[in-house]
């Protein structure tokens, strides 16, 4: 299954590079790759939305759920092997799924584009984009081009899958907020976002995408909410940024385990569309809840602080 298709120079490359890296590379290039995770991405948002700044964290955040649903519907088109399948001299020195055959496809996924660098690239180049801030700019250009490298390092993707995927994530970047400055009407650009998102459907046989697509539509109606009914306050201190964090991550987690108990584990694993749609609805619900409902509580929390103080 899936498409084969690279450059002689690439494939040169990253064996080059495999035979030079060694286990502290291996070790290095781990740890990097990391940070284009979407588990980071959510950390990071969770901490600008809930914390720091509500306005930085949904600019960010729009950017990033863009980029991530765009991803999977691109890689479903190419359907491109990952550069082991077909070249023996390259080495799989980190799965995308540990503990799957990595020559399992469904499980390891597609290669082109490199969804870690999209994401890298909508992060972390959003964060300078928003605040501007020469750190923040470094941090931009630096981090999402460490995190492209390791992974035709680890043997994961092509160089050419990372520099798509940067490309992608850039696009993002310039372009959401753009079309976002030129439609007045919120819901017109929250359409427009839905209709470009909604060709998936039809096409795609990769879980990614419908879990990006229910991630993307909740972050649309939950930020909604939360504007019109809820206008929770952000807060500095050290204590209740930890609170909300950890408070945040298990409702979103305890809402996962819970959704999911209706269905059997069969019906959630199948690839097929009613699965999709269910999976999709999961996560609409999830993020509608901890980024929209979930703040509800920062009320009382408020409140039990300024007693103490």
């Amino acid at each position: 299954m899936g498409n084969t298709f690279y450059f002689e120079w690439e494939v040169a490359l990253m064996e080059w590079i495999q035979s030079w890296l060694g286990p502290v590379g291996t070790a290095i290039a781990s740890v990097v790759t990391e940070m284009g995770d979407q588990l980071v991405c959510v950390a990071v948002l969770g901490f600008l939305y809930w914390c720091w700044e509500k306005e930085y964290g949904k600019y960010v955040g729009l950017n990033v759920l863009v980029g991530i649903t765009l991803n999977p519907m691109i890689k479903n088109i190419f359907i491109r092997r990952r550069p082991y399948f077909d070249n023996p001299g390259i080495q799989c020195l980190k799965p995308v799924k540990s503990g799957a055959d990595i020559y399992d496809i469904s499980a390891q996924g597609f290669s082109f584009p490199s969804g870690h660098s999209t994401n890298a690239v909508a992060l972390f180049t959003s964060l300078g984009r928003y605040q501007k801030n020469r750190i923040l700019t470094v941090i931009g250009i630096v981090l999402p081009l460490v995190v492209g490298v390791s992974r035709f390092c680890l043997g994961v993707h092509y160089p050419t899958d990372v520099i798509c995927g940067w490309a992608l994530g850039l696009a993002v970047v310039f372009i959401v907020p753009a079309l976002q400055r030129a439609i007045k009407n919120r819901w017109a650009f929250y359409g427009l976002l839905v209709l470009i998102a909604l060709p998936g459907w039809f096409y795609c046989k990769s879980a990614d995408y419908f879990t990006a697509f229910g991630i993307l539509v909740g972050f649309i109606f939950a930020v909604e909410f939360e504007e019109r009914f809820v206008k929770f306050e952000n807060t500095r201190n050290v204590l209740r940024c930890i609170l909300r964090i950890v408070l945040g991550v298990g409702v979103y987690f305890g809402l996962n385990t819970l959704l999911k108990l209706p269905f059997d584990k069969d019906f959630l694993a199948a690839a097929t569309l009613p699965s999709y749609a269910v999976r999709a609805a999961r996560y609409c619900v999830i993020i509608f809840v901890t980024i929209g409902v979930y703040p509800l509580i920062f009320r009382l929390g408020d409140r039990i602080f300024k007693r103490k103080s």
